[in-house]
């Protein structure tokens, strides 16, 4: 395992996602965007890519924090935009995720609807948007939904 790696993740809005992961410790980068997956999820869906340091954080925590901090295990119409997903850059990263999925199905009394999918594109949000809650944290949006995300994380994972 390198020191720096990378993962996928999709679930939500993209700016609740962004907020989340850049307040974990061990995160050194997030890039709010949009990504593309293998058919039949080649449509692209709001999405970060997180670069943290495995020294810091490990993947398992980073997914935990994850399905903890969006509706991993709801199946609900905005799904194609906001599709719960891990998308994994190599190999040992799939089997990885999906392992760790398995496991932490059990803090969950309903199925996990998370897929484990393959890494095909990225694009970037316009710069206006990007670091959203970091610009705007008092905006209504960032109270009303990221600010209970991040209690969250304080509470469960400080």
């Amino acid at each position: 395992m390198k020191e720096l790696e990378k993962i996928g993740l999709g679930g939500g809005c993209h700016w609740c996602t962004e907020a989340v992961f850049q307040a974990v410790e061990g995160v050194v980068k997030v890039e709010q965007g949009y990504i593309a997956s293998a058919p039949p999820a080649e449509a692209f869906s709001e999405a970060v890519i997180v670069h943290y340091l495995t020294k810091r954080v490990k993947l398992k925590r980073l997914l935990e924090i994850h399905l903890h901090t969006h509706n991993s295990t709801s199946n609900h119409s905005f799904r194609k935009k906001y599709r719960s997903a891990v998308y994994y850059f190599s190999l040992e990263e799939e089997k990885a995720a999906r392992e760790i999925l398995e496991v932490l199905q059990k803090q969950f009394e309903e199925q996990l609807v998370t897929k484990v999918l393959p890494f095909r594109k990225f694009n970037a949000s316009r710069d206006s948007i990007q670091n959203y809650y970091r610009k705007n944290p008092d905006a209504p949006f960032c109270r009303r939904f990221i600010e209970p995300k991040l209690e969250i994380l304080k509470r469960k994972y400080s």
